[in-house]
Protein backbone atom coordinates (compact mmCIF):
# COMPACT_ATOMS: atom_id res chain seq x y z
CA UNK A 1 0.00 0.00 0.00
CA UNK A 2 3.06 2.14 -0.42
CA UNK A 3 4.79 4.17 -3.37
CA UNK A 4 8.35 4.47 -3.97
CA UNK A 5 8.08 8.70 -3.23
CA UNK A 6 11.85 9.72 -2.42
CA UNK A 7 12.41 9.11 1.83
CA UNK A 8 12.86 12.22 2.27
CA UNK A 9 9.19 13.32 2.51
CA UNK A 10 8.01 14.67 5.56
CA UNK A 11 6.08 11.97 7.09
CA UNK A 12 2.56 12.73 8.55
CA UNK A 13 0.12 10.76 10.31
CA UNK A 14 -3.43 12.31 10.41
CA UNK A 15 -5.83 10.51 12.47
CA UNK A 16 -9.55 10.03 11.58
CA UNK A 17 -8.53 10.38 7.70
CA UNK A 18 -10.68 7.15 6.18
CA UNK A 19 -13.83 8.62 5.56
CA UNK A 20 -14.33 12.10 3.26
CA UNK A 21 -14.74 14.38 6.23
CA UNK A 22 -11.76 17.01 7.82
CA UNK A 23 -9.06 14.62 8.54
CA UNK A 24 -9.09 13.00 4.58
CA UNK A 25 -9.14 16.71 3.32
CA UNK A 26 -6.08 17.65 5.86
CA UNK A 27 -4.33 14.38 4.57
CA UNK A 28 -4.81 15.34 0.91
CA UNK A 29 -3.68 18.60 1.29
CA UNK A 30 -0.13 17.65 3.10
CA UNK A 31 0.44 14.97 0.27
CA UNK A 32 0.10 17.89 -2.40
CA UNK A 33 3.01 19.47 -0.17
CA UNK A 34 5.06 16.32 -0.48
CA UNK A 35 4.15 14.50 2.88
CA UNK A 36 3.71 11.26 2.81
CA UNK A 37 0.73 10.09 4.98
CA UNK A 38 0.18 7.52 7.51
CA UNK A 39 -3.97 7.42 6.96
CA UNK A 40 -6.11 6.29 10.17
CA UNK A 41 -9.55 5.25 10.16
CA UNK A 42 -11.32 2.99 12.87
CA UNK A 43 -14.47 1.59 11.02
CA UNK A 44 -14.02 3.22 7.53
CA UNK A 45 -11.80 0.68 5.99
CA UNK A 46 -12.89 0.92 2.05
CA UNK A 47 -12.17 4.45 2.20
CA UNK A 48 -8.94 4.66 3.36
CA UNK A 49 -7.96 2.14 1.39
CA UNK A 50 -9.34 4.43 -1.75
CA UNK A 51 -7.34 7.09 -0.42
CA UNK A 52 -4.02 5.47 -0.27
CA UNK A 53 -4.91 4.34 -3.75
CA UNK A 54 -5.54 8.09 -4.72
CA UNK A 55 -2.46 9.60 -3.27
CA UNK A 56 -0.01 6.98 -3.91
CA UNK A 57 -1.16 7.85 -7.63
CA UNK A 58 0.03 11.03 -6.76
CA UNK A 59 3.80 10.45 -6.14
CA UNK A 60 3.79 10.25 -2.30
CA UNK A 61 4.12 7.22 -0.23
CA UNK A 62 0.46 6.14 1.93
CA UNK A 63 -0.49 3.80 4.10
CA UNK A 64 -3.74 3.08 6.15
CA UNK A 65 -3.90 1.97 10.09
CA UNK A 66 -6.43 0.68 11.69
CA UNK A 67 -6.92 1.69 15.23
CA UNK A 68 -9.63 1.78 17.73
CA UNK A 69 -8.75 5.62 19.53
CA UNK A 70 -10.27 4.50 23.02
CA UNK A 71 -7.80 1.93 23.03
CA UNK A 72 -4.60 2.49 24.34
CA UNK A 73 -3.19 -0.94 22.88
CA UNK A 74 -4.21 -0.01 19.86
CA UNK A 75 -2.94 3.74 19.85
CA UNK A 76 0.80 2.55 21.05
CA UNK A 77 -0.01 -0.01 17.74
CA UNK A 78 -0.61 2.67 16.00
CA UNK A 79 2.17 4.94 16.31
CA UNK A 80 4.40 1.76 15.94
CA UNK A 81 2.92 0.65 12.99
CA UNK A 82 3.65 4.08 11.77
CA UNK A 83 7.42 4.13 12.72
CA UNK A 84 7.55 0.81 11.06
CA UNK A 85 6.74 1.69 8.24
CA UNK A 86 7.90 5.11 7.44
CA UNK A 87 10.35 5.43 9.62
CA UNK A 88 9.37 8.81 11.47
CA UNK A 89 6.58 10.99 12.22
CA UNK A 90 7.49 14.73 11.36
CA UNK A 91 3.51 15.91 11.08
CA UNK A 92 0.45 14.13 13.25
CA UNK A 93 -2.87 15.82 12.90
CA UNK A 94 -5.58 14.55 15.28
CA UNK A 95 -8.70 15.17 13.52
CA UNK A 96 -10.46 11.86 14.63
CA UNK A 97 -13.77 12.71 17.02
CA UNK A 98 -17.22 11.78 17.77
CA UNK A 99 -19.62 14.03 17.76
CA UNK A 100 -23.01 13.00 19.16
CA UNK A 101 -26.44 15.07 20.05
CA UNK A 102 -28.30 14.60 23.07
CA UNK A 103 -30.66 16.03 25.45
CA UNK A 104 -29.04 16.87 28.41
CA UNK A 105 -32.10 14.84 30.58
CA UNK A 106 -30.48 11.95 28.15
CA UNK A 107 -26.77 11.89 28.59
CA UNK A 108 -25.44 8.69 30.73
CA UNK A 109 -21.89 8.60 32.62
CA UNK A 110 -21.36 6.22 29.38
CA UNK A 111 -21.42 8.72 27.13
CA UNK A 112 -19.60 11.20 28.88
CA UNK A 113 -17.11 8.51 28.92
CA UNK A 114 -17.34 7.88 25.38
CA UNK A 115 -16.53 11.34 24.43
CA UNK A 116 -13.95 11.84 26.64
CA UNK A 117 -12.18 8.23 25.48
CA UNK A 118 -12.12 9.28 22.39
CA UNK A 119 -12.07 13.18 21.91
CA UNK A 120 -9.89 13.80 24.75
CA UNK A 121 -7.87 10.72 26.18
CA UNK A 122 -7.56 9.14 22.17
CA UNK A 123 -5.97 12.91 21.40
CA UNK A 124 -3.41 12.62 24.44
CA UNK A 125 -2.58 9.61 23.81
CA UNK A 126 -1.53 10.04 20.62
CA UNK A 127 -0.03 13.36 21.34
CA UNK A 128 2.38 12.01 24.11
CA UNK A 129 3.21 8.61 22.01
CA UNK A 130 4.17 10.33 18.72
CA UNK A 131 5.43 13.86 21.06
CA UNK A 132 8.08 11.07 22.37
CA UNK A 133 8.71 9.51 19.10
CA UNK A 134 9.69 12.93 17.77
CA UNK A 135 11.81 14.31 20.77
CA UNK A 136 14.16 11.51 19.33
CA UNK A 137 14.38 13.18 16.35
CA UNK A 138 16.93 15.82 15.64
CA UNK A 139 14.19 18.26 13.18
CA UNK A 140 11.70 17.80 15.99
CA UNK A 141 7.98 17.59 14.36
CA UNK A 142 4.52 19.90 14.56
CA UNK A 143 1.59 18.69 16.06
CA UNK A 144 -1.63 19.55 15.10
CA UNK A 145 -4.38 18.86 17.29
CA UNK A 146 -8.72 20.15 16.70
CA UNK A 147 -10.83 21.28 18.90
CA UNK A 148 -14.12 23.30 17.95
CA UNK A 149 -15.13 26.66 17.92
CA UNK A 150 -18.07 26.55 20.19
CA UNK A 151 -16.05 25.73 23.19
CA UNK A 152 -16.11 28.94 23.95
CA UNK A 153 -20.33 29.35 23.26
CA UNK A 154 -21.42 25.90 23.58
CA UNK A 155 -25.34 25.22 22.21
CA UNK A 156 -27.93 23.43 23.10
CA UNK A 157 -28.47 19.40 22.88
CA UNK A 158 -23.72 19.12 23.37
CA UNK A 159 -23.34 18.16 26.70
CA UNK A 160 -21.33 15.29 26.59
CA UNK A 161 -19.20 16.28 23.41
CA UNK A 162 -18.43 20.33 24.66
CA UNK A 163 -16.33 19.71 27.48
CA UNK A 164 -14.88 16.44 25.78
CA UNK A 165 -12.87 19.08 23.53
CA UNK A 166 -12.94 22.07 25.90
CA UNK A 167 -10.24 20.03 27.54
CA UNK A 168 -8.07 20.23 24.04
CA UNK A 169 -6.52 23.36 23.84
CA UNK A 170 -5.59 23.27 27.69
CA UNK A 171 -4.04 19.54 26.20
CA UNK A 172 -2.16 21.52 23.07
CA UNK A 173 -0.64 24.40 25.36
CA UNK A 174 0.83 21.78 28.24
CA UNK A 175 1.93 19.47 25.57
CA UNK A 176 3.63 22.25 23.83
CA UNK A 177 5.42 23.28 26.90
CA UNK A 178 6.17 19.71 27.74
CA UNK A 179 7.88 18.46 24.06
CA UNK A 180 9.71 21.91 23.67
CA UNK A 181 11.15 21.20 26.92
CA UNK A 182 12.85 17.92 25.65
CA UNK A 183 13.29 18.85 21.76
CA UNK A 184 12.52 22.73 21.09
CA UNK A 185 11.72 21.64 17.91
CA UNK A 186 8.92 19.94 18.49
CA UNK A 187 5.53 22.62 17.90
CA UNK A 188 2.21 21.53 19.07
CA UNK A 189 -0.35 24.26 18.22
CA UNK A 190 -4.46 23.67 17.60
CA UNK A 191 -6.96 24.57 15.12
CA UNK A 192 -10.68 25.13 16.16
CA UNK A 193 -13.71 25.19 13.21
CA UNK A 194 -16.32 26.72 12.75
CA UNK A 195 -19.48 25.78 10.42
CA UNK A 196 -16.93 23.84 7.72
CA UNK A 197 -18.68 20.72 7.46
CA UNK A 198 -22.22 20.84 8.78
CA UNK A 199 -24.25 17.75 8.36
CA UNK A 200 -26.19 17.07 5.66
CA UNK A 201 -29.36 16.49 7.91
CA UNK A 202 -29.28 19.51 9.39
CA UNK A 203 -32.55 21.33 9.35
CA UNK A 204 -32.35 24.22 7.34
CA UNK A 205 -33.57 26.34 10.45
CA UNK A 206 -30.31 24.84 12.45
CA UNK A 207 -28.17 25.83 8.88
CA UNK A 208 -29.13 29.12 8.53
CA UNK A 209 -28.73 30.34 12.01
CA UNK A 210 -25.11 28.44 11.89
CA UNK A 211 -24.14 30.43 8.95
CA UNK A 212 -25.62 33.67 10.10
CA UNK A 213 -23.95 33.39 13.11
CA UNK A 214 -20.75 34.17 11.46
CA UNK A 215 -19.29 37.44 10.48
CA UNK A 216 -18.86 36.76 7.06
CA UNK A 217 -22.31 35.60 6.36
CA UNK A 218 -21.55 31.45 4.81
CA UNK A 219 -20.45 28.35 5.21
CA UNK A 220 -16.72 27.13 5.62
CA UNK A 221 -15.07 24.30 4.06
CA UNK A 222 -13.07 21.60 5.72
CA UNK A 223 -10.21 23.18 3.06
CA UNK A 224 -10.27 26.13 5.19
CA UNK A 225 -9.08 24.04 8.44
CA UNK A 226 -6.68 22.21 6.01
CA UNK A 227 -5.17 25.58 5.11
CA UNK A 228 -5.00 26.63 8.66
CA UNK A 229 -3.09 23.09 9.81
CA UNK A 230 -0.58 23.21 6.81
CA UNK A 231 -0.22 27.01 8.52
CA UNK A 232 0.49 25.78 11.67
CA UNK A 233 2.80 22.75 10.16
CA UNK A 234 4.76 24.80 8.14
CA UNK A 235 5.33 28.21 10.33
CA UNK A 236 8.33 26.78 12.71
CA UNK A 237 8.07 30.07 15.00
CA UNK A 238 4.42 29.63 16.24
CA UNK A 239 3.45 26.89 18.53
CA UNK A 240 1.09 26.64 21.60
CA UNK A 241 -1.52 28.54 19.89
CA UNK A 242 -5.11 27.91 19.26
CA UNK A 243 -6.77 29.38 15.90
CA UNK A 244 -10.35 29.52 15.38
CA UNK A 245 -11.29 29.07 11.79
CA UNK A 246 -14.73 30.15 12.09
CA UNK A 247 -15.44 32.71 10.03
CA UNK A 248 -15.97 34.94 13.24
CA UNK A 249 -18.43 32.91 14.87
CA UNK A 250 -16.43 33.33 18.17
CA UNK A 251 -16.64 37.22 18.25
CA UNK A 252 -20.09 37.60 16.51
Amino acid sequence: MTSSSPATNKVALITGAGRRRVGNVIARRLARRGCDIAVHYNRSADEARETVQELTATGVRAAAFQADLAREDQIHRLVAATLDTFGRIDVLVTAAAIWEQRQLEDVTADDVRRQFEVNTLGTFLCCQKVGLAMVAQPDGGAIVTIADWAIERPYVGYAAYFPSKGAIPTMTRSLAVELAARNPRIRVNCVLPGPVMLPVDLPPGERREAVGGTLLKREGSPEHVAQAVEFLVENDYVTGVCLPVDGGRTIA
